[in-house]
């Protein structure tokens, strides 16, 4: 008499969907820089209004969940500015540096976030890092490099120097954001709409005061159709990702999330190719390859095939893996 053969596992759901959340919220990320480019506005101007649109669509949604589960804490407040400031600073950055080295390679460069996050919980949560992400670290960083075009930076303007610095500020700012809002929401379960309409206000504000210093705003002359790409900005950019990213990340480790928002710049290549007519070159295809090669080793997706085909292989032929 032979057992029952056992079923295959499947994956933990609430990892499984968590993990599906950021990787929708990095395809709505990934098309913020054709949208900027489409907007053509200057950077300290699209960086309030994409908040401050984004605002005016989440203060009902906050006020929806706060009858039903109760306001944010104090401290839930607080965390929440403090990561709106990082916003801030990384949203004002980013839009300058897209406008001086292009939508490539600054969002390439934003993806410093990757080594942020997880130096930041190792640092301050004492977080281990796991051995397979930092040894896809090295494959990642080429990978972006190449996608970004960094190797070529020269080519891309006398510029290049000042959009890099901004986009690796904008990186940091990016990668505290992250690690501040999963630090704040992991401290008491409080939701997601409050606090990300507390920080998306927050970065509103931290970016109109960085705009006095760097020529002020301009609101006046804004085409009716950048306005159009200035609101697609605000709720996908804004409102929707960080929705799905901030749901999804609190459930993840800090490398899983940082790995799967590293896909963000090959999808970005992707959206700028079909409504921007770019071409990728023959060094950003071969990264974009390595970058989700990466993203898989980091995560130990070969790693846990193999070790399923290791075990069938052990049972036999007519056995199932478990």
């Amino acid at each position: 008499m032979t057992a029952a053969p056992r079923a295959a596992p499947t994956p933990d759901p609430p990892t499984a969907l968590a993990a599906s959340a950021v990787l929708a919220g990095a395809l709505c990320l990934s098309i913020s820089a054709v949208l900027v480019k489409l907007a053509g506005v200057d950077a300290a101007t699209t960086a309030v209004l994409r908040c401050a649109i984004a605002v005016i669509a989440l203060v009902p949604l906050a006020y929806c969940e706060r009858r039903r589960h109760g306001g944010l804490s104090r401290a839930g407040i607080l965390w929440a500015i403090a990561a709106g400031i990082a916003l801030g600073i990384d949203y004002i950055a980013w839009t300058a540096s897209i406008y001086l080295v292009g939508a490539g390679v600054a969002t390439v460069l934003v993806n410093v976030q990757v080594i942020v996050l997880p130096l930041l919980a190792l640092t301050v949560d004492r977080e281990r890092v796991s051995t397979r992400f930092l040894v896809s670290l090295p494959l990642m960083l080429v990978g972006v490099g190449l996608v970004g075009g960094i190797v070529t930076l020269t080519e891309v303007g006398d510029r290049a120097v000042l959009g890099t610095v901004l986009g690796l500020i904008a990186g940091t700012g990016y990668g505290v954001y992250m690690f501040l809002t999963r630090r704040g929401t992991r401290r008491k379960a409080e939701g997601t709409l409050q606090p990300l309409a507390w920080a998306t206000a927050s970065a509103a504000v931290t970016s109109a005061i960085i705009a006095a210093f760097t020529g002020g705003l301009h609101l006046t002359g804004i085409e009716p159709m950048s306005w159009m790409y200035l609101i697609a900005l605000a709720l996908l950019g804004q409102v929707v990702a960080w929705l799905l990213i901030n749901r999804g990340s609190v459930r993840l480790v800090p490398t899983m999330t940082a790995s799967l928002l590293l896909i963000q710049p090959v999808l970005a290549l992707v959206l700028a190719a079909l409504i921007l007519g770019e071409t990728l070159t023959v060094g950003q295809a071969i990264g974009a390859g390595l970058v989700v090669v990466a993203v898989a080793v980091a995560n130990g997706v070969w790693r846990a095939r193999r070790s399923r085909n290791f075990r069938q292989n052990l049972r036999g032929p007519d056995s199932v893996p478990r």
